[in-house]
C-alpha cells in the first residue's frame, strides 16, 4: 500500500483529483489532500466534507508591479518550507498536483514528484521552468507540449485533465438542481466572463468577452430565452440582472442543461463540450493550446474565436441558436470524443499503484496508455 500525497492549488484541481483519491482510499492506500492560500479551494473542500491539511494562509501583502514577482517568489518560498516538513513528517510515497511546490520538496528529500499540467509550455512558461527541471514526472495530454528539453520526462495519455471529473460515467446532471437557479421549461444561455489574471494569464494584456460584446449578445440571445452571466470580474450595474447566483458545486448542474456556453474561460468551455453543450470561446489564447485544438478542430465540440473578430463571433451564436437538431448534434460529438480517449483516472491510478515499474512500461510502449478506454456510451 502507499501513502499518496496530493498537493493542489485550484478548485478545479480537487475535482480532477478526488476520484483518483477516493479510488486509491478504497483499496487501502492513506491519500492526504495538501492545500494553501485558497479560500474558495477550502470552502469547497469543508463543502464535501474532505480532509485536508491547509498548510499555510494568504498574508496581506502591498502589490506594485515591483512587488508581485518579490511577493510570488516570497510566497513560493515559504509553502516549499511549509510542504517540506511537513512531508518530511508524514513520509509519503509519491506526491502529485499542479502545486510547483511538490517539485522542489520532491527534489530535496527523494520523494517522487509528478506534476500534471494541460498548458502548453509556450504560453505558461513561468509555471513551467519553476517545476519541470525538478519534477519526477510531467503528466500530460498527447497534445500538450512540454517544451523540447523536457519530453524526456512527459507522461503521456490521449485525453484531457478534465475527464477525471466531467465524463459520463462519473457525472449525472440533475435536472431538478439545475431549476433551482434557473428558469424552468425555457431554453437558456449562459455567459462567463473572467478576469484573465490566472496562471498563463498574468501579463494582463489578455482579451476576452468585454461589456460592449456583452450587451450585443444578450441582446441577440434574450429574444430566444433567458441569458445567465457568471462571472468573475466585477458587472456593470446593467448587467446584474443576469447575474447567476449558485454555489459553486451546483455549477455543472446548470452548464449541462444550458443551450449553449459562451465565455473566455478556458476550462469552463472545455468542461460544457465534455456535457455535451456547444461552447464559443472567446479569447485571444484562441490556436494556442492542445488541448482546447483538439476539442475544437478534430471533434468540434466548440468554437474558438479571437477578439480580433467579434461579428464572426456574433454570426455564429445566429446560425448555432437557429439550428434545431443542436443538441443531438452535440451528444454525437460528445459520444466520439470519449469513446476516442483514455479514461484518465483508471490510468492514473495504474499508474500511482504501480509506480516505478509503470514508468518503465510506459517508456518501453507509450501507447499502454489506450487499454484504459472508457465504457461504452
Amino acid at each position: 500500500m502507499k501513502r499518496v500525497l496530493f498537493s493542489l492549488n485550484h478548485p478545479a484541481h480537487y475535482h480532477m483529483f478526488k476520484n483518483l483519491a477516493s479510488q486509491l482510499g478504497q483499496e487501502g492506500n492513506r491519500v492526504i489532500f495538501v492545500i494553501s492560500n485558497k479560500d474558495v479551494l477550502e470552502a469547497l473542500m469543508k463543502n464535501e466534507g474532505v480532509d485536508y491539511v491547509k498548510l499555510q494562509d494568504q498574508r496581506p501583502r502591498k502589490s506594485t508591479a515591483f512587488s508581485v514577482i518579490i511577493n510570488g517568489v516570497a510566497d513560493m518560498l515559504e509553502k516549499d518550507r511549509s510542504l517540506y516538513r511537513f512531508a518530511k513528517q508524514w513520509k509519503p510515497d509519491i506526491m502529485l498536483g499542479t502545486d510547483i511546490s511538490i517539485t522542489h520538496v520532491g527534489r530535496v528529500t527523494g520523494i517522487p514528484s509528478f506534476f500534471f499540467n494541460e498548458d502548453d509550455y509556450d504560453i505558461n512558461k513561468e509555471a513551467c521552468l519553476l517545476s519541470y527541471p525538478f519534477a519526477t514526472g510531467i503528466v500530460s495530454p498527447e497534445v500538450c507540449s512540454v517544451g523540447k528539453f523536457f519530453e524526456k520526462k512527459k507522461i503521456s495519455y490521449n485525453g484531457c485533465q478534465k475527464t477525471a471529473y466531467i465524463n459520463p460515467v462519473c457525472f449525472k446532471p440533475d435536472r431538478a438542481i439545475a431549476e433551482k437557479f434557473v428558469a424552468k421549461n425555457k431554453p437558456y444561455y449562459l455567459i462567463r466572463v473572467v478576469s484573465l489574471t490566472a496562471g498563463h494569464d498574468i501579463s494582463g494584456k489578455h482579451r476576452g468577452i468585454e461589456d460592449d460584446i456583452l450587451t450585443r449578445l444578450i441582446s441577440q440571445l434574450s429574444v430566444r430565452g433567458n441569458v445567465y452571466i457568471t462571472s468573475e470580474r466585477p458587472l456593470a450595474e446593467a448587467y446584474e440582472p443576469y447575474r447567476l447566483q449558485i454555489p459553486p458545486e451546483y455549477m455543472h448542474h446548470v452548464m449541462s442543461f444550458s443551450s449553449l456556453f459562451i465565455g473566455d474561460s478556458q476550462s469552463m468551455c472545455m468542461e460544457a463540450g465534455l456535457m455535451g453543450v456547444p461552447f464559443i470561446r472567446y479569447n485571444d489564447f484562441v490556436g494556442k493550446i492542445g488541448y482546447l485544438n483538439d476539442a475544437e478542430i478534430k471533434y468540434g465540440l466548440g468554437y474558438g474565436i479571437r477578439p480580433s473578430e467579434p461579428q464572426k463571433m456574433l454570426e455564429l451564436v445566429k446560425t448555432l441558436v437557429e439550428n434545431d437538431k443542436l443538441a443531438s448534434e452535440w451528444k454525437e460529438k460528445q459520444k466520439r470524443y470519449f469513446s476516442e480517449k483514455v479514461d484518465v483516472t483508471a490510468f492514473w491510478k495504474w499508474f500511482v499503484l504501480n509506480y516505478p515499474e509503470s514508468d518503465k512500461i510506459l517508456k518501453d510502449n507509450p501507447d499502454y496508455p489506450n487499454q484504459f478506454r472508457w465504457p461504452s456510451l
